[in-house]
């Protein structure tokens, strides 16, 4: 499948998918054409058994993703406009509610639709040199793929509003600090790190991820939150996954998830 792509990279290694998105003279801006390349990947991924975990980067040193292609904006109509911004929602939403975990190592530049890409993953690990905001209201525009609404439940409505209307970036340290990212690292280090993290969540049930995943991103007042939690919990309980760690805790030896 990979050779079909132009614009991104995509492998797949020990239940481990990488995905990169590799337009690095463009500053791997989202093109249409790359969103759709992006979305063939995620369902790619997310069909697979075998794989368990995703990554996602972008090539070179300068940019994670620069936003979208401001070229290819500039030619939209209302209805484009609207379309185009769909095509974006779905995919990030496929990657935040999918079921497996997408890991974001940010890069240099989160820009635009590149911070909404890095806020869609479930967990996300920045270089030191990163810088993540949402610079277009300097555009005339607002937010199209979803940084509305997931900054104001990441960050809260007034750091939402202040990255928002201002459209001025943040360094990683800070995006660490409002809760944009997970962990900030050397930019040497970056790769492994995500790739550690990958491969430890890869050693874990799938099942017992999926679940997680679906409690946690549950949008709903806290009774309901509740009660889905326990449904959840409740399912775990019929999977071989389950059998299979509590046997493993309590013979002291390392457990084998099988995602049944």
């Amino acid at each position: 499948m990979a050779d079909a792509f132009k614009n991104i990279l995509f492998a797949v290694h020990d239940a481990i998918a990488t995905v990169t998105i590799n337009r690095p003279e463009k500053l791997n801006t989202l093109s249409v054409e790359t969103l759709y390349e992006l979305r063939q990947a995620v369902e790619s991924i997310l069909e697979q058994e075998e794989i368990r975990v995703a990554v996602i980067t972008g090539a070179g040193e300068k940019a994670f993703v620069a936003g979208a292609d401001v070229s290819e904006l500039a030619r939209l109509n209302p209805p484009e406009a609207k379309s185009f911004s769909l095509l974006g929602q779905g995919i990030f939403n496929m990657i935040e509610n999918g079921g497996k975990p997408f890991i974001a190592a940010v890069n240099g530049f989160a820009l635009g639709g590149g911070c909404e890409l890095a806020l869609a993953c479930s967990i996300r690990i920045a270089s030191e040199n990163a810088r993540l905001g949402q610079p277009e209201v300097k555009l005339g525009i607002i937010t199209g793929f979803g940084g509305s609404q997931r900054l104001l439940r990441v960050a809260g409505k007034a750091r939402a509003l202040e990255l928002c209307l201002f459209g001025e970036p943040i360094d990683a340290k800070t995006a660490c600090e409002w809760g944009l990212v997970n962990k900030v690292v050397a930019q040497s280090r970056l790769m492994d790190e995500a790739c550690s993290l990958a491969q430890k969540l890869a050693s874990f049930s799938p099942l017992a991820l999926k679940y997680t995943l679906e409690a946690v991103n549950t949008d709903a007042p806290l009774e309901q939150g509740l009660s889905r939690e326990a449904n959840l919990f409740a399912l775990c309980f019929a999977t071989e996954d389950m059998k299979e760690g509590t046997s493993a805790f309590l013979q002291k030896r390392k457990a084998q998830f099988k995602g049944k």
